[in-house]
């Protein structure tokens, strides 16, 4: 019997939308035109675009390519160009699937036919650069490359679409759109109607796992990008229009292709004040009571914070910041507390220092542990007096404490990234068991950074997300358009808060900062925030692809200046508390605490997207750490 010929019916089409590859090379264009066409193959409507002849003629294989006559993807190779001081990693090796994805590749240049039922989302976007863009992502979190709408038509392609689809607006970011059939209940304001953790977007998760690097680069911005901006909304606004209610009755400028408006955030930013450093903490007695206790530790945290501690000060201020004494401890009860804690470390060192070799090639764990520290203390601020030469007590003692804390928290153990920790303590102590108490201290603020399941990270990472998309959505647009709105080039700034990025003096000043936990738990993040900003200009006025991001935010490295740094994150805070911000963001600025209750006042944003994100987390454990770290 003869197979029955394909029906094929042509409902739109476009010349002149570029594919934009992201494949930036200096003998290699970065944008293909192409066709876009809306057809109908045996009555599925389908999203297709397909490069010029003479393109696809001439031009390497970049996207969605497979090797002749296999089904499985081509294995890439991900090569920075450079060899940065935190590598991430150096090969990529993308898994082969058991089954399609649901993008039928068809030639050569990345073509592709999207049938239009596993359309998730469409995105709008216009960078500075003055080029407006389409970005596609599919219902199994695969991105498409952005597509550009060199000749207009943008608008068209959207009512072609919209034969068959329904596109429903996000209420926190006005670029994003979520597909929804026409004869479906979707449009409901219950996620768990919508089904957008169904078993196929689970997918986005496992390979997570089993490629963290190819996956958190490229599609897992595009699921923080939902949990940012699927949330019911009360404006229906179509994808078609790109004005405000307001400018419903002003004419479209001429120059300006429809349905590429650059809308601002949610959030009516007023003006950043300026803000100014004050001066050190540099008399601790006057804050003494006759008894030694601290008498306003609130204001003691609050000149720190302005201003810093005197280096003179600072052994003993830390003590009090990091927990080791506490606030209201008399002088004589301190003098106990010393007693006591200086028996209980030694007791700890005591028993790894009896740990024989016989049971120690019995224990892999702990021949583990002490492996790393070895390692990770031999090149640890080397640079500095203190830890500087082969036969330096300083090392001794760095890797005494580290082994010691093993010993206090084994489950944790150690981690590559602590050694970076206690140097800073070990050299302002200049003691061995103070500074071990202060690390305990000091883990207890950011031991989760060092869990194996990274979800205090990814937390961190979309936090920041959220954070630098209120302050500048363009920037954001950019990095997604980049495959970089994961924002995990920005990994080992949050991991060890930073310690790689400034000066040995610098870091003790910004430490004793952020150890005061003023203005807000996240500070760190506003920071990140004000050097990102800072770095607008130059990423997207070079037009910074994926790679050079990458390269060029690692190359800030002892190049950024601390105190600008802290007055503008400051000064950002400052502006966002005195603006009408989505909850979300309050919650991240600790302007707002997350109800632990599953009742929702009926004014209150609803909780749903908590609930997939913890839905997402609790698939997989995200590895990052260990790709980022393995070669510190």
């Amino acid at each position: 019997m003869e197979a029955k010929p394909e029906s094929h019916k042509l409902i739109f089409e476009k010349e002149g939308v570029y594919l934009h590859t992201n494949a930036k090379r200096s003998n290699q264009d970065t944008t293909v035109p192409g066709f876009i066409r809306i057809v109908e193959r045996d009555g599925e409507p389908a999203m297709e675009w397909s490069p010029v002849e003479e393109y696809a003629r001439k031009a390497p294989a970049v996207f969605y390519t497979k090797k002749d006559g296999e089904e499985g993807e081509e294995e890439t190779k991900f090569d920075p160009g450079y060899e940065p001081d935190w590598a991430v990693i150096s090969t990529v090796k993308q898994q082969r699937r058991q089954e399609h994805p649901p993008v039928r590749e068809t030639g050569q240049w990345g073509s592709f036919s999207l049938p239009l039922s596993e359309l998730y989302s469409l995105r709008r976007a216009r960078f500075s650069l003055g080029r407006n863009f389409l970005v596609l992502t599919t219902r199994g979190g695969d991105p498409l490359p952005p597509l550009h709408f060199n000749r207009g038509g943008a608008r068209e392609l959207l009512k072609a679409m919209q034969r068959y689809i329904r596109l429903a607006p996000s209420p926190m970011d006005g670029r994003l759109f979520l597909a929804y059939p026409h004869d479906s209940g979707a449009l409901s304001q219950s996620f768990d109607e919508l089904h957008l953790f169904d078993d196929t977007s689970a997918d986005l998760v496992s390979r997570f796992i089993q490629d963290p690097y190819a996956t958190t680069f490229g599609g897992f911005s595009k699921v923080t990008n939902f949990f940012r901006g699927a949330l019911p909304h009360t404006h229906h606004e179509s994808p078609l229009s790109n004005r405000s209610p307001q400018d419903a009755h002003c004419p479209h400028p001429a120059d300006e292709e429809p349905g590429f408006e650059l809308i601002t955030c949610g959030a009516e930013l007023g003006p950043r004040p300026e803000v100014k450093r004050g001066k050190p903490l540099d008399n601790w007695d006057q804050f003494l009571d006759p008894e030694g206790r601290v008498t306003d530790p609130q204001k003691v945290k609050e000149l720190v914070f302005r201003g810093g501690i005197v280096p003179s000060l600072r052994r003993e201020v830390w003590k009090f910041l990091l927990g080791f004494y506490p606030w209201n401890s008399t002088t004589k009860e301190r003098e106990d507390i010393l007693r006591g804690k200086t028996d209980e470390y030694f007791r700890m060192k005591v028993q790894w220092k009896s740990v024989s070799e016989e049971q120690e090639m019995r224990n892999s764990l702990f021949r583990g542990y002490r492996s790393l520290i070895e390692r990770d203390v031999n090149r640890t601020d080397r640079h500095n007096s203190f830890f500087s030469g082969n036969e330096n007590p300083g090392l001794v003692l760095l890797h005494d404490v580290l082994m010691t804390y093993c010993m206090y928290n084994f489950d944790l153990g150690y981690v590559q990234g602590m050694s970076d920790l206690l140097s800073p303590l070990l050299f302002v102590t200049q003691n061995e068991v103070e500074s071990f108490w202060c690390l305990t201290g000091f883990m207890d603020l950011v031991h989760q950074n060092f869990e194996e399941s990274q979800e205090a990270m990814k937390q961190q990472l979309l936090h920041l997300s959220i954070l630098l998309r209120a302050l500048d959505p363009e920037l954001c647009d950019y990095l997604d358009s980049q495959d970089s709105g994961s924002l995990c080039f920005c990994f080992r700034w949050l991991l060890i808060w930073f310690k790689r990025e400034f000066s040995f003096e610098d870091i003790l000043s910004l430490w004793e900062v952020l150890w005061t936990r003023l203005p807000c738990e996240n500070f760190h993040l506003l920071m990140a925030c004000f050097i990102l900003e800072s770095q607008k200009e130059e990423l997207i006025g070079s037009n910074h692809d994926f790679n050079s991001i990458l390269k060029h935010i690692n190359e800030l490295t002892m190049k950024l200046d601390l105190q600008p740094i802290l007055c503008g994150a400051e000064a950002i805070y400052l502006q966002l508390t005195h603006c009408k911000l989505p909850l979300k963001v309050q919650e991240v600025l600790g302007l707002r605490v997350p109800s632990s209750s599953s009742e929702e006042s009926p004014d209150s944003e609803p909780k749903e997207t908590d609930t997939l994100l913890t839905q997402s987390e609790t698939r997989g454990k995200i590895m990052v750490c260990t790709t980022i770290l393995h070669a510190m």
